[in-house]
């Protein structure tokens, strides 16, 4: 394994792993949290997270993807392929939860909070808490296998 590939393979694991935290931080504390905001500044509240929330995740989603990309591409020789294919199958599960479940559960609390609509959000974000965690161990695993 070339210096280029293991700090590909490092950041891609970094990122994820990130990804990874961030997911079970908002799974277990954030979101649940949600229920005790007063329902008349909620929507503020709603506002506020999703935008502190995409200067986090924002970077670490865009380093995850490309480098998933550029290893499932450019990595063949060192990992193989179906590690690669599995972890971009998990990154469009995660990807297709956020859009068609997360993003439609925001944009109807950005209105104010709905019990339904939190519980909901909270019970599908299990999707991505899953999905990340089993991305950090196939990114941990491509490192072994380059190794």
């Amino acid at each position: 394994m070339s210096g280029a590939d293991a700090a590909l393979l490092t950041i891609h694991l970094a990122a994820t792993a990130g990804m990874m935290g961030v997911i079970w931080f908002v799974q277990v504390v954030q979101y649940p949290l949600f229920a005790m905001v007063d329902t008349a500044g909620f929507a503020e509240f709603e506002a506020a997270h999703q935008r502190r929330t995409s200067l986090v995740v924002g970077p670490l989603m865009a380093i995850e993807g490309v480098c998933a990309l550029a290893i499932a591409g450019f990595m063949r020789d060192v990992v193989g392929l179906a590690l690669p294919l599995v972890g971009l199958a998990l990154l469009g599960a995660i990807h297709a939860s956020t859009l068609w479940l997360q993003v439609p559960a925001h944009m109807r609390l950005a209105e104010g909070f709905d019990q339904a609509t939190h519980r909901r959000l909270v019970a599908t974000n299990w999707i991505r808490t899953v999905g990340w965690t089993a991305r950090v161990v196939v990114a941990g695993w491509m490192i072994v296998v380059a190794a």
